[in-house]
C-alpha cells in the first residue's frame, strides 16, 4: 500500500503544487485507462460481444468512442495548461539557467499531448515523473509498495546478471591478453613509470619526510623512553649479561653500565634514522629503492621460468575472481 507522509504534506510551502500533482496524477490515470479501453473497444469483436451481453453499456459508451478525439483533447488541454503553468513558474523562480530549457527537459509532457495513438502512451512518463517528484519530496513512499519491491527485485536481478556477464567477458579478455604475453605491463613500466622515476622519488621522499616530521618529531621523548624500556627489559632477560652481576665488586656496575650504553645506542640509532627520514637527505635512499623496483630497460633481464610462474599466478587469481562473480546473490532473496 502506498504510504503518504501527511506531516510533510502539511508543512510544505509548495502545498498547492502537490495538490496539482495529485490532481494531474488522477487525471492521467483516468485518461490512460480511457485510451486503453477505447483501443480495446475499437475491435469489432469486442463491440459485438458488448451488443450481445451488455447492450446498455455498449449504447452508453459508443457515442464516447465516436467522439474520442474530442474527449481526449479535453484532457490534452488540461495537461497543456498545467505544463505552461509550470513553465511560467520555472521562469519566474529561475529554476533553470535559460527560460527555454523547461520544454526541452520535460519534452515527454509535450510529445505525450500529441493526439496520435503511439505518442499518447508517453503520458506514462508523466505519471512516473510525478510519482518520482512526490517521492523525492517525501510526500509519498513508493518503496513500501509491493509493486515497487517486485519491480526492484527483478531489476536488481537483471542488472546483476548483466553486470556479471560483462565482468566475466572483461576478465576472460584479460586472461587471453596475459596468456599471449601482452606487452601492456612492460609498456606501463617502461613508457609510463620509468621516465617518471625522478618525480616518483621526489614525491615519495617528501611524503616520508612529512610523515616522519609529523609522527616522530613531536613524540621524540616518548619514543626514546619506550625504546629504552624495551631494551632494558630485553637485556635483563639475557642470560649472558645477567651473569655479570656475579662478578665480585664490579659486576653490578658493569651490568648497569652495559644496559645504559646499549639502550642509549639503540635509541640514538633509531633517532638518527628517523631524523634522516624527516630531512631532505632521505632522497638518495628513496631514489635507490625506486630504482630497484623500476630498473632501466637495459637492466631488465627477466627469467623465463619466473615469468611463466607469474603468468600462471595471475590467471589463477582471475579464475578465482570469475568464480566469485558467477555467484547469483539475487537467487538467495527469491520472494
Amino acid at each position: 500500500m502506498l504510504h503518504i507522509n501527511r506531516e510533510k504534506l502539511k508543512s510544505s510551502h509548495q502545498l498547492i503544487w502537490f495538490i496539482i500533482d495529485f490532481l494531474m496524477l488522477g487525471l492521467l490515470i483516468i485518461n490512460l485507462a480511457f485510451i486503453i479501453w477505447d483501443s480495446i473497444y475499437n475491435f469489432e469483436a469486442v463491440q459485438d460481444l458488448m451488443r450481445e451481453y451488455t447492450p446498455g453499456l455498449q449504447s452508453l459508451y459508443h457515442p464516447l468512442h465516436t467522439h474520442f478525439i474530442f474527449y481526449d483533447m479535453i484532457f490534452v488541454s488540461i495537461f497543456l495548461g498545467e505544463f505552461f503553468l509550470r513553465w511560467g513558474y520555472a521562469v519566474k523562480a529561475k529554476i533553470y539557467d535559460r527560460w527555454y530549457f523547461y520544454p526541452f527537459i520535460h519534452w515527454y509532457d509535450l510529445v505525450g499531448c500529441i493526439p496520435v495513438g503511439s505518442l499518447r502512451f508517453l503520458r506514462v512518463l508523466r505519471i512516473i515523473s510525478i510519482i518520482y517528484r512526490l517521492h523525492q519530496y517525501q510526500i509519498i513512499d513508493v518503496t513500501s509498495t509491493k509493486l515497487y519491491r517486485f519491480v526492484n527485485f527483478y531489476y536488481e536481478a537483471f542488472m546483476e546478471e548483466l553486470s556479471d556477464r560483462i565482468v566475466l567477458k572483461v576478465l576472460s579478455g584479460v586472461q587471453q591478453e596475459v596468456r599471449r604475453g601482452s606487452p601492456l605491463f612492460d609498456r606501463i613500466q617502461q613508457d609510463i613509470l620509468y621516465p617518471r622515476r625522478a618525480m616518483l622519488s621526489d614525491w615519495i621522499s617528501d611524503r616520508i619526510a612529512e610523515a616522519a616530521q609529523e609522527g616522530y618529531v613531536p613524540n621524540r621523548g616518548a619514543l626514546r623512553s619506550y625504546l629504552e624500556d624495551r631494551v632494558d627489559n630485553a637485556l635483563k632477560q639475557n642470560l649472558e649479561l645477567s651473569r655479570l652481576k656475579y662478578l665480585p665488586v664490579v659486576g653490578p656496575t658493569i651490568q648497569e653500565t652495559l644496559e645504559e650504553a646499549v639502550g642509549d645506542i639503540v635509541a640514538n640509532v633509531i633517532h638518527q634514522i628517523l631524523e634522516d627520514l624527516a630531512s631532505a637527505s632521505n632522497h638518495a635512499f628513496i631514489e635507490d629503492i625506486v630504482n630497484v623496483f623500476l630498473p632501466s630497460p637495459e637492466q631488465m633481464k627477466a627469467d623465463e621460468t619466473e615469468n611463466e610462474a607469474l603468468i600462471n599466478l595471475i590467471i589463477e587469481i582471475i579464475d578465482a575472481v570469475k568464480q566469485q562473480v558467477r555467484v547469483k546473490y539475487w537467487r538467495e532473496n527469491l520472494p
